[in-house]
């Protein structure tokens, strides 16, 4: 089916909306939580759709030290630690533009892929998507200004990011083809919320007090934003192929800006409008390879996903 079916579409639609309001539902979520308290509760909540999931679909719970100890792995890089990160720069930095901060996990895993000697298809087009790329990350901090957005906030996005590339290096060689995708990502998320816990005692204080909008929020955040859109990604890449699954990744930040807009009311401003749009070309370029059987993708699930080499 090409991408230009209707059903392709509205698959590819409802899955953007779902990943790309993610940020809009951790920034509601730190309202009355602490960010490793949102991880915590979102990794639990996906991971149980994904238990019921996996069940439904016949597969089992990895069994062997072997593969669970690539699970802890993938769970840290993968889950835990970007998941936190991204609380903790939202407590400072609009949801819009950590959606855009978490399209930047290409660059960093073209990066990776050429410090490590994994990625050889370095073209001239793919080396200036990097350049770009990240000039439209300085654009949108301005560290040069007064009134920049550069800080911890910013640096824990961009830390997500880096970790989300990581992983997907890690992953592609450790975890693709590894038993089922769904009862693998479910032992993953499982993994997360442990490592996540362990964190609680030395999380920082939630904005305010518990509240039944940070309540909804978290909740909707693990069931849709964690453990459906992991099985939506799934189904499209099975049915679809790779191509459909990675075009929804530059769908994300254009959801999550209108919705920062439209229910935070965060506003943004032509300098900062300019650098996503850059991010954004830039991305598109470093992806760019002539063999037209590449199935690389980068999703902010950061699930191992059939047949997907994660770049």
């Amino acid at each position: 089916m090409s991408i230009g079916a209707p059903g392709t579409l509205a698959r590819m639609g409802v899955l953007a909306l779902l990943w790309g309001s993610g940020f809009l539902w951790i920034k509601l979520a730190l309202t009355g939580l602490a960010p490793v308290q949102v991880t915590v509760v979102r990794c639990a909540l996906g991971a149980a759709v994904l238990l019921v999931l996996s069940r439904f679909a016949g597969q089992r719970l990895p069994r062997g030290r072997r593969i669970w100890g690539r699970l802890l792995v993938a769970a840290f890089f993968c889950n835990a630690l970007p998941f936190a990160l991204f609380g903790i720069g939202e407590l400072t930095v609009d949801s819009g533009i950590a959606g855009v901060m978490n399209a930047t996990t290409p660059l960093w895993s073209l990066l990776i892929g050429v410090g490590i000697g994994t990625e050889r298809r370095i073209t001239a087009i793919r080396v200036g998507g990097l350049v770009l790329g990240f000039a439209g990350i300085l654009l949108i901090f301005a560290p040069w200004q007064k009134s920049g957005l550069l800080g911890w906030g910013t640096l824990a996005l961009l830390g997500a990011g880096v970790s989300y590339a990581i992983a997907f290096a890690y992953m592609g060689r450790k975890l693709v083809g590894e038993g089922g995708p769904i009862a693998i990502s479910a032992a993953q998320l499982l993994t997360a919320t442990g490592l996540s816990a362990l964190a609680l005692p030395f999380d920082a204080a939630p904005a305010g007090p518990l509240n039944i909008t940070a309540l909804i929020a978290v909740v909707v955040l693990g069931i849709f934003g964690t453990g459906v859109t992991f099985y939506l990604n799934y189904r499209l890449i099975a049915d679809e192929g790779a191509t459909s699954a990675a075009t929804v990744g530059y769908l994300l930040p254009v959801v999550s800006v209108a919705l920062g807009a439209l229910v935070l009311g965060e506003e943004l401003g032509p300098r900062v409008l300019a650098g996503m749009a850059v991010v954004l070309i830039g991305v598109a370029l470093t992806r760019y390879v002539r063999s037209s059987a590449s199935k690389s993708i980068s999703s902010p699930s950061c699930q191992p996903s059939p047949s997907v080499s994660r770049s």
